[in-house]
């Protein structure tokens, strides 16, 4: 069973950087590929940044890639998404979330989701 639990929210200024964290409280957190999403309000939950089991795998999209930064400790069960850059359009809710496999091009289908946590970027 995998158990999601998200923090490092906040509110920032822009240009300013946060990290999430995502913690797995249980034993088989090395076997799935683990992403980030976000939902803004009035707009769909997409996939913000994801990566492999063994971590030989990363996914960003466009809009983030050189700002942010997922990393995961398969020993400590954890995955972060370091976030640099910010931008008043990266205020959103962000979720961290479990799947069985990430295939190039970013498909992935989570099994399992965090709680998220608030990001907010101040103009």
């Amino acid at each position: 069973q995998v158990q999601l639990v998200e923090s490092g929210g906040g509110l920032v200024q822009a240009g300013g950087s946060l990290r999430l964290s995502c913690a797995d409280s249980g034993r088989t957190f090395s076997y799935y590929a683990m992403g980030w999403f976000r939902q803004a309000p009035g707009k769909e939950r997409r996939l913000v940044a994801a990566i492999s089991p063994s971590s030989s795998m990363t996914y960003y999209t466009d809009s983030v890639k050189g700002r942010f930064t997922i990393s995961r400790d398969n020993a400590k069960n954890t995955v972060s998404l370091q976030m640099n850059g910010l931008k008043p359009e990266d205020t959103a809710v962000y979720y961290c979330a479990a799947a069985r496999t990430l295939v190039v091009g970013g498909q992935f289908y989570p099994s399992y989701w965090g709680q998220g946590t608030q990001v907010t970027v101040s103009s």
